[in-house]
């Protein structure tokens, strides 16, 4: 195998490699005054089976570009195969028509990833499952909370139980709440506009005098995460964690976050190049072995679902 890196993730490839016990290819990106960008593979990758990784964000239509042009070098560059890992896929969130005259995105991506070339795709936690259904590729979907469930337990926190922002991540919470033990509590969200901010109606469940832990995919502006841990400590709980797969965090989230009522926010290494630094409130646990682990057993054709004994039990 070969690994290489996109510019969305230099870190986490290295540690994907240290992982696998082999060296990250060697490739150059550069970005011309126009803007555009020009991407090359400095190694022979002729009849190599090659894995570039690259998330999809800060700068997200540059990043995404360069990953469907890395795809189309090295398939140019004869590759027996070539596989995108896209640790976060941002235009995940346009997964479906739900007002009139506007675009699918997601389904938009996924056509250009594979005209690009792609052979196979390896993402985690996906914003909806079924856009796996938007390729005629194979798609792994690799799933966050074992790794986020198991640092959740190094806290050793007690009486918790775990919030789901929203009714639409109500199935996910669950699937927390049964590896840590505990109840699930929703909260009853709307969002009237596109502004990123969202509006918490209920919160249905038992959350006073217990430690409420927030579990979402992704958190952008921190809006969901920052209302939602407000109405937990109006209506009683001791203190507000929150967890999230992929820790977005756009322009000025983070220094919210660190003004809010939640006491730390946990998210995955998926994303590394955030716009602002970043309060010690916020930690992240790396999940390269769990790519690592993926992509191995993708080139030793093994079953990836054996990685999670669980998903189909929630």
């Amino acid at each position: 195998m070969m690994i290489f890196a996109g510019s969305g993730s230099q870190q986490l490839t290295q540690k994907i490699c240290r992982y696998l016990h082999v060296s990250a290819g060697k490739n150059e990106v550069i970005q011309f005054s126009d803007g555009n960008t020009f991407v090359r593979v400095l190694e022979n990758v002729r009849g190599r089976h090659v894995y570039i990784v690259q998330s999809t964000i800060f700068p997200t239509n540059d990043n995404f570009m360069e990953l469907l042009f890395w795809i189309d070098a090295l398939k140019r560059a004869s590759a027996e195969s070539v596989t995108a890992v896209i640790p976060y896929l941002s235009y995940a969130k346009g997964d479906k028509k739900d007002e009139p005259r506007v675009s699918i995105r997601a389904r938009v991506c996924a056509d250009a990833i594979e005209a690009a070339g792609a052979d196979r795709v390896v993402t985690m936690d996906l914003h909806a499952a079924q856009i796996q259904g938007f390729f005629r590729i194979p798609v792994d979907n690799l799933y966050a909370h074992r790794v986020l469930c198991q640092e959740i337990e190094k806290m050793d926190l007690r009486d918790i139980v775990i919030v789901a922002p929203d009714t639409g991540f109500a199935k996910d919470a669950r699937r927390y709440a049964s590896y840590l033990r505990t109840s699930v509590a929703i909260a009853d969200k709307r969002r009237p506009e596109h502004d990123e901010e969202s509006e918490i109606l209920e919160i249905i469940g038992e959350v006073s005098g217990k430690t409420a832990v927030i579990v979402d995919d992704f958190t952008i502006s921190g809006g969901t995460l920052i209302n939602v841990s407000t109405e937990l400590m109006e209506r009683g709980a001791k203190e507000v964690y929150a967890v999230v797969s992929h820790g977005v965090l756009a322009e000025h989230a983070a220094q919210k976050i660190d003004g809010s009522p939640i006491t730390r926010l946990l998210a995955t290494d998926t994303v590394e190049n955030h716009p602002n630094s970043l309060p010690k409130k916020i930690q992240f646990v790396s999940v390269a072995p769990l790519f690592g682990e993926a992509i191995r057993r993708i080139h030793n054709r093994e079953s990836i679902s054996a990685m999670f004994p669980d998903s189909n039990n929630i």
